[in-house]
Order: C-alpha cells, then sequence, then structure tokens
C-alpha cells in the first residue's frame, strides 16, 4: 500500500520544468511514449530494461509503432517493496503512400553494396544505444526545418509497387541548402555525409536513450562529439540517398524504438 500511494503522489503529477518552461508530457498512443515519475531511488524495469531514473525521479519509455496497447512497468521501491503500472495505448492508424521512380539500386539493392549498408545500419544502430545523462528531451522539441510535410510516420510505403518497410520520420520538403536546425540540445553521435539509404546524416544524442536523426542532408556541419545548442543550425537540406526530391527526414527513438517525432513537439 505505501507504494501504491507514491504512484498516485510522484508518477501522475505532469513533469513541470524549471523556470517555468514547457515540459514534454507523456503521449500514450502507438509510436508515443510514456515520462513518468517517481520517488527518487525507485527502479523502472520496463521489458527486462532498466530504465534510467533522473535524480529528481524522472523517466521515459518509448512505445513502437505497432506496440500491444497494454503495457506494464515494473517499479521496485527503496524499501524493497514492488507494484506494477499498467498503460493503455490508443490505436493508430496510418497511411499508404505509393511512390514511383525510385532508382531500382535502391529498391532492389545489387549484392556488392549489401556489406556496405549492414556496415552503416551497424554503425546507425550503435549510435542510438547511448543511455547518457543528459535530460534536455524532458523540455521537448522544437521543429528542426520549415516547410511542408511531404510524409508522416508510420506511413507505409510502396516502391515503383513493391511494398517496404513502414516510414518511421517526418518528412519536411525544402530548397536544398535550407538550415536543418537542432529542435532540442544535445550530443552528436552520428555525423555522415553519404550513407547508401539516408545520404547525409547526423543523429543527435539527448539522453536517457532518446536520440533524433536528421537524413538525406546536402551538408554536414558537426562533427562526432560535439555538444549542440537548441535552435543552432547542424546541416541542410538536401536530396542524398534514396530519395525523389529534396526534403528532411526527421526520426526519433528510444534506443531501438521508433517513436514519432511529431509527438515530441512543444504544443
Amino acid at each position: 500500500m505505501r507504494l501504491t500511494l507514491l504512484l498516485f503522489s510522484w508518477l501522475i503529477i505532469p513533469c513541470v520544468m524549471a523556470q517555468g518552461s514547457v515540459s514534454l508530457k507523456s503521449k500514450l498512443v502507438q509510436g508515443g511514449f510514456y515520462v513518468g515519475k517517481v520517488k527518487p531511488g525507485t527502479e523502472v524495469i520496463y521489458k527486462d530494461r532498466l530504465v534510467r531514473v533522473s535524480k529528481r525521479g524522472r523517466f521515459i519509455v518509448g512505445f513502437g509503432r505497432d506496440a500491444l496497447l497494454q503495457q506494464t512497468l515494473l517499479l521496485k521501491d527503496p524499501d524493497g517493496s514492488s507494484e506494477t503500472l499498467k498503460l493503455t495505448l490508443s490505436r493508430r492508424d496510418y497511411k499508404i503512400q505509393r511512390i514511383k521512380g525510385i532508382a531500382r539500386k535502391y529498391v532492389s539493392p545489387a549484392e556488392k553494396v549489401l556489406g556496405r549498408i549492414r556496415t552503416e545500419g551497424q554503425k546507425v544502430k550503435s549510435a542510438r544505444q547511448y543511455d547518457s545523462v543528459q535530460n534536455d528531451f524532458f523540455a521537448g522539441f522544437e521543429r528542426p526545418a520549415k516547410g511542408p510535410v511531404s510524409g508522416v510516420y508510420g506511413s507505409q510505403r510502396f516502391f515503383n509497387g513493391e511494398p517496404r518497410r513502414p516510414h518511421f520520420g517526418l518528412d519536411i520538403a525544402g530548397p536544398e541548402g535550407a538550415g536543418v536546425i537542432a529542435p532540442a540540445h544535445g550530443i552528436v553521435r552520428m555525423a555522415e555525409p553519404d550513407l547508401y539509404y539516408s545520404g547525409g546524416t547526423i543523429i543527435l544524442d539527448h539522453g536517457f536513450g532518446i536520440t533524433t536523426s536528421y537524413l538525406h542532408l546536402s551538408e554536414v556541419k558537426v562533427v562526432e562529439g560535439q555538444k549542440i545548442k537548441r535552435g543552432e543550425v547542424i546541416g541542410a537540406i538536401g536530396a542524398t540517398g534514396r530519395v525523389t526530391g529534396a526534403h528532411l527526414d526527421w526520426r526519433a527513438n528510444w534506443f531501438d524504438v521508433r517513436l514519432d517525432p511529431v509527438l515530441m513537439m512543444l504544443e
């Protein structure tokens, strides 16, 4: 009973940032996330992962595109008692997009480039595994570029009539060379000018397993390990990699879990 009371006093209250700034709020939908708060020292376990908890007791967990609607977190109090927190997600419907004109080499890559694709994929995965202590993501994200939305998270794409993996980002159309800014403070974990699929690519680490990615850039203006401030220009919109035109593909992750970046933007 003691832990249950703590759940109400620590978990259900929305997080409030210092100096009255807006804070990231839970989005309990597929592709969303839960921002919680527990008594400092409490362990939070989700799918066998020990979740990082800040000194103030804040944490975040993410849910994928097709996540089960019923989710459970295990909470272990410092006194040894434990409790489960059950969350119910809302189901989402996703758009179907049919895109023609993609070069055949990107739809069905030649055998000689498969090794490159696997190597680059492993580098991207590694860049998303950091569990660092900075927690600037709690303040939410700004839009990283100006322009109309040309693609949304979760949509199923058909390239030249062939089905492919769902799209996991927000596509923002814009002229080649237009600036891309960091939507929140972070550390550069990847800065590559020419990946096979995503072309010029940047991955920023915002702490607690939250990363954001910026794909198809014409310019990469940062280097790995660099600390970035919100609003700082990190690159430029381009048409590199597998694309049909210039745009920014903006993505968000909680480790390997692909989130909808729109849900992380300030309201």
